[in-house]
């Protein structure tokens, strides 16, 4: 019987470190792991459900929360590089060996940093809503602004764009993402909101490193971004390109930070593509 992402139980794994990491597994055994990291405050129910079965169905997918975050121990750190070096110690935990990494906006910091470290072995990277050390982001306008819309669900206007087509791909992922009923992860609270700011803030402002840490990227890059994101703007994704040795880029239309929970079999197939060439 086939695990599907809304059924695939919790597992945990304790690292050198000392925490204890809830993560869930599922997909082709045997094939290169795809490791996901998670956007700003969110868990392993944050993700698409019809996302992760796709991208399972020729890959061996991990889906985790990080240190301080949903079913995980530890302490939610403030900086994206304490953020990955706990990731690091999940996936050497692991054991899994050589890794493809896939990080959504927060996660594609850690994504960046943990290819540039080569602390770990990794084989490629896709980065979808993220942005570059030292670039745009307008992370508490953006959810303040989404916030005063009381919206039935706050990721409407803050992960897709104001279009009826982008709002019913919205509601259509939010049902999707409320299917699973056993083994939900918390959900987080300021305590993580509130570091987690600071992390991504923290990455934004330092203007100092010329772009060092995606100079120092040389695995293949495979760059995603919605059209009209507002938290972190397009410009980002081209920043990343141009500063890459080895970058492709895409952009969605009509689509803002969700980019790929709108278009998650578009965007499962571009993955396994890039993944499998």
């Amino acid at each position: 019987m086939t695990i599907q992402f809304e059924t695939a139980p919790n597992q945990y794994v304790t690292a050198g470190d000392g925490v204890r990491y809830a993560y869930r597994r599922l997909g082709r055994s045997g094939a290169k792991p795809l490791v996901l990291l998670q956007h700003f405050t969110g868990t392993m129910d944050s993700w698409d459900p019809t996302l992760v079965n796709h991208l399972a169905l020729n890959r061996d997918v991990i889906v985790f929360d990080n240190a301080g975050v949903g079913a995980s121990g530890g302490k939610t750190p403030d900086t994206v590089e304490q953020m990955t070096s706990d990731a690091e110690a999940f996936i050497e935990a692991l054991g899994v060996g050589e890794v493809d990494l896939l990080g959504f906006s927060l996660g594609g910091f850690i994504a960046q940093l943990m290819a540039a470290e080569k602390k770990v072995p990794v084989r490629k990277i896709i980065s979808v809503g993220s942005a570059p050390q030292g670039g745009e982001e307008h992370l508490l306008q953006v959810v303040a602004e989404a916030a005063s819309k009381h919206a039935s669900d706050i990721r409407l206007p803050l992960f897709f764009t104001q279009s009826e087509r982008s709002q019913t791909a919205g509601k259509a992922f939010v049902a999707r993402a409320a299917v699973r009923q056993t083994e939900r992860d918390p959900k987080s609270g300021d305590e993580i909101s509130n570091a987690q700011a600071n992390a991504i803030i923290a990455w934004c402002a330092d203007k100092t490193t010329d772009h060092a840490v995606l100079k120092s990227i040389d695995q293949p890059t495979l760059i995603v971004h919605g059209s009209d994101d507002t938290m972190f703007p397009a410009v980002n994704a081209y920043e990343m390109f141009k500063h890459m040795s080895n970058a492709t880029l895409i952009i969605y239309p009509d689509s803002a930070h969700g980019a790929l929970f709108q278009y998650p079999e578009t965007f499962a197939s571009h993955v396994e593509f890039f993944l499998a060439s």
